[in-house]
């Protein structure tokens, strides 16, 4: 895909990591991914971003402090809207709730991180001078954005609705249910019914895939850096696919051309 400035409403727009050890979570990502990362700003609570030949790519930012234990540490999807505030009181009155309220960032742009009616957690976008990704679908860049749901009716009409997503069913069978925002080479996102697999207590989430050249050779990577398999690397109808996790445990998927291509 050609370098990316804009993005179109509703479409993910950015991702950020979420992490309990920035100095890990920066040495994995740019040692399995050949990213470059930022320095902190501290202005903005010590969040940096990585990129790829000066493309902008993804943000990170340290866990607060929680007597509690906190979040688990994870990647986490931000769609653009034109009007952040407005986007706000529609998940609200859809039956989302407000995580982090509207938050202007300077000039940069502003955002809020909020949940959808099933519980999974989205942040929105609205740009101001940084307009989110540099480039989509390359090798070790964000290639796809997917939402594993137990509601999946109340999420594709949420999704619908609120971001106005041009919503097409991909599949609906009993054992497999999957709506796209566009469809065919144009899909830039997935709604995945999710109710029969999702272990006990895992709640609604959007999970990051990373496009690579080849899934193994980067699986086996991101093990010898410290990372773990969920879900060992096979051929789908959609290339090859595999899930893991980073050092501090947040997980992430790769997607590459099947063995066989």
């Amino acid at each position: 895909m050609p370098a990316r400035e804009s993005t179109p409403a509703g479409s993910p727009c950015w991702i950020d990591l979420l992490t309990s050890d920035t100095d890990a979570s920066r040495a994995f990502y740019t040692q399995l991914f050949g990213w470059t990362a930022e320095e902190p700003d501290e202005e903005y609570g010590g969040y940096f971003s990585f990129s790829q030949d000066g493309a902008l790519l993804a943000g990170c930012m340290a866990q607060r402090e929680d007597p509690g234990g906190g979040m688990p540490d994870a990647w986490s999807v931000y769609l653009c809207v034109d009007d952040a505030a407005k986007t706000v009181d529609a998940v609200t009155e859809a039956g989302g709730q407000v995580f982090v309220p509207l938050m202007p960032i300077g000039d940069v742009g502003t955002m809020a991180f909020l949940s959808d009616p099933t519980g999974a957690p989205i942040g929105i976008w609205q740009p101001g001078e940084h307009k989110g990704f540099g480039v989509v679908g390359e090798p070790n860049t964000p290639a796809w954005f997917e939402l594993h749901t137990r509601d999946y009716d109340t999420a594709v009409g949420f999704y619908r609705d609120v971001f106005g997503w041009d919503a097409v069913t991909a599949q609906d069978t009993p054992d497999f249910r999957y709506t796209t925002l566009h469809e065919g080479e144009a899909a830039e996102a997935g709604i995945m019914d999710s109710s029969k697999f999702l272990p006990e207590g895992v709640p609604s989430h959007w999970r990051v895939y990373f496009a690579v050249e080849d899934v193994d050779v980067a699986l086996a990577k991101a093990v010898e850096l410290g990372g773990a398999v969920l879900q060992p690397a096979e051929d789908t109808p959609y290339g090859r696919l595999a899930v893991a996790t980073d050092t501090t445990g947040a997980q992430f998927s790769l997607m590459g051309p099947n063995n066989d291509a």
